[in-house]
């Protein structure tokens, strides 16, 4: 487990098999691992298909009672546990961004159209049967030792990933279009400028520190990203700094002042401030109104 101080567990699969960066299992049972019972974050993506039975599921501020066949998606940082005390099997998929094929990394730039919607119900036999084949073939091909495995299993990802897009019901028809016809250059700053935040949205909060990094002019990283996202780069970075500091007051058990500080705000009061601006409320109605929902 991978913690650096954090409020919230992050769990990271190089934790588990060092210099990993694909791992696939099963479970299966009646009861949930206690691991996955408390509240954590995964540091990769976690795809799982929930092949028979049910689970609750709780990510960032939702619940999900998912019933089989489904996969649930789970991209890195997002807050989540599972419980349910009724018999549930499963595979899991867990991957990091090194180990996807580039092609894949651009077909899927617009993660959110994947990862967002969070359960992606199987409809029909047809769906049902290419989800379960790739899981299979990468679920041998992981736990035998031949030649080439590595690569078998990028391509192989990169198959089931593309397949589990096809499950997707993206509402945002105009950002899968200016995704689609992104040249590779533009792909891959808007894939950095996303990673970069996630990694430095604490510390960074002004769209001249991430055009730095990524050697481009802000006037030219604002046009690029409202062009896809239909959103500022400076509404992309807010919005992340909102998400986590929501994440914070539900999961956690840490005051508002306390919180500000770890999201490097100078002052609880600033941050009273801007988090109202971005949401119609305080931190204490929020916190106090989304445990309500749940609790």
């Amino acid at each position: 487990m991978k913690n650096n101080q954090a409020l919230i567990p992050v769990y990271d699969m190089a934790a588990c098999i060092p210099g990993t960066n694909f791992i696939i299992k099963r479970t299966e049972g009646n009861s949930v691992p206690s691991y996955m019972a408390i509240p954590h974050r995964h540091a990769d993506y976690k795809i799982s298909f929930l092949q028979e039975g049910e689970v609750t599921h709780y990510t960032d501020f939702e619940k999900y009672t998912i019933k089989a066949p489904a996969l649930l998606m789970l991209a890195p940082d997002q807050v989540h546990q599972q419980t349910g005390n009724s018999y549930y099997k499963m595979m899991h998929v867990s991957f990091n961004k090194e180990f996807l094929l580039t092609e894949t990394q651009g077909v899927l730039a617009c993660w959110e159209c994947m990862f967002s919607q969070v359960v992606l119900p199987v409809m029909n036999t047809e769906q049902l049967q290419e989800i379960s084949v790739y899981l299979e073939l990468m679920y041998q091909e992981f736990k035998d030792d031949k030649p080439q495995k590595g690569l078998i299993l990028k391509n192989l990802l990169n198959a089931f990933i593309i397949c589990a897009g096809r499950l997707v019901n993206c509402k945002n028809e105009t950002v899968v279009h200016n995704v689609v016809n992104m040249d590779y250059s533009q792909n891959r700053i808007v894939r950095q400028f996303k990673s970069l935040i996630d990694e430095n949205f604490v510390n960074a909060t002004q769209v001249t520190q991430y055009a730095d990094m990524l050697y481009v002019t802000p006037g030219h990283l604002n046009d690029l990203i409202k062009t896809v996202t239909g959103k500022t780069a400076k509404q992309i970075i807010d919005e992340r700094r909102i998400l986590e500091a929501k994440r914070l007051l539900f999961w956690g058990e840490h005051s508002v002042k306390e919180i500000a500080g770890r999201l490097n705000f100078e002052d609880d009061a600033y941050f009273n401030r801007f988090f109202k601006k971005h949401t119609g409320n305080t931190p204490a109605l929020f916190q106090r109104q989304i445990r309500e929902k749940y609790n």
